[in-house]
């Protein structure tokens, strides 16, 4: 009794939680049975052990005891978030819980502990060995030992294939792995977003019964909705965008009590008319909670058949929409909104390039109906413009780095995207559009799923603090600091490099946005209340608020099915979660296509700037592909680096390496696969530095001629 006492942390007299988990673990059939009291039939014991089913229809996770004896089915159980301390459980684990009875039936389930996880899986590349079996070579850089695999578990992969294995528990506790799915060879186009796809567990193929919703579904006629087709909306997107989920169109306010004002519509496609709650669509959908983006292919959260098709703005076709009346006046200031359900037909499909190119009379002239909009919109982006800047909103001007690929999948250049007035333009139109649906979603006192963005944690502030210091600036200490405060130290930096380096910091000082429908705002935007409302193709977030306005404004059908209003909670928590899942893959993606381009370029030398410093070495950006790379503390001094975790600094020898410096280093190992590469310093803040000789000592800095 001690001994399990210790092993799930009970501690003290707590008799009631010990007889629990004995009962549990005795149903389990973990220990000895016999003396089990017998329950009514078709109840579960006030413990047991649950494995985790996945989503219900609610949006909450559901479990099944992992022991059912009976021959009806055992009752449905939902899980309660997870309390402090306890790993939140994902499907396929399997966990400790106490159970209470739900009031509409059922169980309620509070995870105590995660007993197990399900079985890893890894992405790597098979290596056959002599006598049958092999080993997979994980593409995770940061699992680097290569896994066994029996002759029976290689599931025919050849040697140097790209592969997805499942680890499991070997003889003597020694990890081994079953080959589970064969991708290709790892060299073949597409390996690499197949590799961070499967990587992180992207969903990759749609049911049967998703399809077939999806290939059943009609386009509406005019039934119960508003005639928007003689209006001249467009879609304005990047060239290679892959599908059109918004259009907008904008002019002058002639009402008297709005002078200089706006009038704009932004019409979304009405994804709830095609995905209804409950469907075997929406249990897709939100299982995937998003779409994710690659250089060469979409992981999209609807099928092709929507998401490219009904529910993609084409220009001259019929769509249904949702749009989003806003009035703004002449200081940008939102002050009055409607939404209704209609019928849009784009006049056009355009690009932001070309966008530009013709409100500055430089490029391709555009139809007389659709060039007649951008007056107004270039205007009302003026006028949201300013507002931002009065509210003081974070402005951070990132670099978005852009693979372009050869028509053979490989990497023929790797870039930073141009960024146009015509982009600010759409952002600020639909930041708009996602302020009204939260206005209109609490001025009907409806639930909302709001897109919230926390304060920065004062400690990640310090590291922005030093940097700043050293540049003559002073970052005041507290939780008080205001999102425009950072814009005035942005424009007190000399230096455009240090601008981009502090832009990082700052970036990575801020908490993580997230989905929830408790408001608390959003410090990036200094807004007092924002959702989602305008990607419903790719965010289920956004179908959420559609369907919410739907039955707040008695638009039709398609509302919020049953229960989902109770189950935002569970269901913001999963699809913050899937948001951050994706962002990871696609990052992963965009390293690995980095140093796939760099492989055949070691020994070179490239320019760029200190992006990250930790006891191990110090990363750096390239200013040529904004690509990343270790330099390791071992190749910098014979002597042991000193780190300093509050400065971000790293002495070696006579040597200080700081965030944000300037270095030129030369490509020592470009690894494609684990998206890996490292460096060596060549040369620090216009000093050169000296090469190592055998024993790896390096001498100090010299002066570059």
């Amino acid at each position: 009794m001690r001994e399990i006492a210790r092993a799930f942390d009970i501690r003290g007299n707590d008799r009631a939680a010990l007889k629990d988990l004995v009962r549990a673990l005795e149903a389990e059939g973990a220990i000895d049975a016999r003396r089990a009291r017998r329950r009514p039939s078709g109840t579960l014991p006030s413990v047991t052990v649950l494995e985790i089913d996945g989503l219900d229809s609610d949006g909450a996770l559901s479990a099944r005891p992992t022991r059912w004896d009976e021959p009806d089915p055992p009752p449905p159980i939902t899980l309660d978030p997870a309390p402090r301390g306890v790993r939140e459980p994902g499907e396929g684990d399997r966990v400790l819980a106490r159970l209470r009875p739900a009031p509409e039936g059922g169980y309620l389930a509070r995870p105590m502990r995660v007993l197990d996880a399900r079985p890893r899986r890894v992405v790597g590349v098979f290596r056959a060995r002599g006598g049958g079996g092999g080993v997979i070579e994980p593409a995770d850089r940061r699992s680097r030992r290569a896994l066994s695999v029996p002759a029976e578990e290689t599931a025919g992969a050849r040697s140097g294939e790209l592969v997805v294995g499942e680890t499991r528990e070997g003889r003597l506790s020694q990890p081994d792995a079953k080959v589970v799915e064969r991708l290709g060879a790892v060299n073949s186009p597409g390996a690499i977003s197949l590799a961070a796809i499967h990587g992180h567990g992207l969903p990759v193929r749609f049911p049967d019964e998703a399809l077939a919703e999806a290939e059943q579904s009609a386009a509406p006629g005019l039934d119960g909705r508003s005639d928007l087709r003689s209006l001249p909306l467009v879609t304005i997107d990047g060239a290679d965008a892959r599908d059109f989920d918004d259009a907008v169109w904008a002019e002058p306010d002639t009402l008297p009590n709005n002078p200089g004002g706006w009038r704009a519509v932004v019409a979304i496609a009405d994804v709830a008319h095609f995905v209804r709650p409950g469907s075997a669509l929406d249990r897709e959908a939100r299982a995937r909670g998003n779409s994710a983006y690659f250089p060469d292919r979409v992981a999209p959260m609807l099928p092709e058949a929507l998401s490219n098709g009904l529910c993609s703005l084409k220009p001259n076709e019929d769509r249904a929409c949702i749009a989003a009346h806003l009035r703004i006046d002449a200081e940008g200031t939102l002050c009055d909104w409607r939404f209704e359900r209609t019928l849009m037909r784009s006049a056009a499909r355009l690009t932001y390039e070309g966008v530009q190119q013709a409100a500055d009379g430089s490029g391709d002239s555009l139809p007389a109906r659709v060039q007649a909009v951008l007056p107004a919109l270039y205007g009302i982006y003026g006028a949201l413009k300013a507002a931002r800047q009065q509210r003081g909103a974070l402005d951070l001007e990132l670099p978005e780095r852009v693979v372009t690929l050869a028509g053979d999948g490989t990497v023929a250049h790797i870039g930073f995207a141009r960024r146009y007035d015509s982009h600010r333009l759409i952002e600020e139109l639909m930041i708009a559009a996602n302020v009204a649906a939260a206005s209109a979603l609490e001025a009907r006192h409806a639930p909302c799923m709001y897109r919230v963005h926390d304060r920065p944690d004062t400690a990640k502030l310090d590291t922005l603090r030093e940097f700043l210091r050293s540049r003559g600036i002073a970052l005041p200490r507290g939780g008080g600091v205001r999102p425009d405060a950072f814009n005035r130290f942005l424009a007190l930096l000399e230096d455009p490099r240090d601008v981009g380096v502090a832009s990082l910091m700052i970036l990575r000082a801020q908490a993580q946005a997230e989905y929830t429908p408790r408001n608390i705002g959003h410090f990036g935007l200094g807004l007092v209340r924002y959702a989602h409302f305008t990607s419903p193709i790719r965010r289920y977030a956004d179908l959420l608020v559609h369907r919410a306005l739907i039955d707040a404004y008695a638009l039709g059908p398609g509302g919020s099915g049953r229960g989902e209003a109770a189950a935002l909670e569970h269901v913001g928590t999963h699809i913050s979660s899937t948001e951050r899942r994706a962002q990871a893959a696609e990052r992963d993606a965009l390293d690995r296509y980095c140093a796939a381009y760099l492989a055949d370029r070691t020994g070179a030398e490239f320019h760029g700037r200190i992006a990250g410093v930790t006891r191990f070495g110090v990363f750096v950006s390239l200013d040529e592909t904004g690509a990343e790379g270790l330099v390791p503390a071992r190749t910098l001094g014979a002597n042991r680096p000193r780190f300093d975790a509050r400065r971000q600094t790293l002495d070696v020898d006579r040597l200080t390496l700081c965030l944000g410096d300037r270095v030129v280093v030369s490509l020592e190992e470009a690894d494609a696969m684990a998206g890996g590469l490292t460096f060596s310093l060549v040369a620090h803040n216009g000093e050169a530095w000296a090469a190592a000789d055998r024993g790896g000592r390096r001498g100090r800095p010299r002066r570059r001629r």
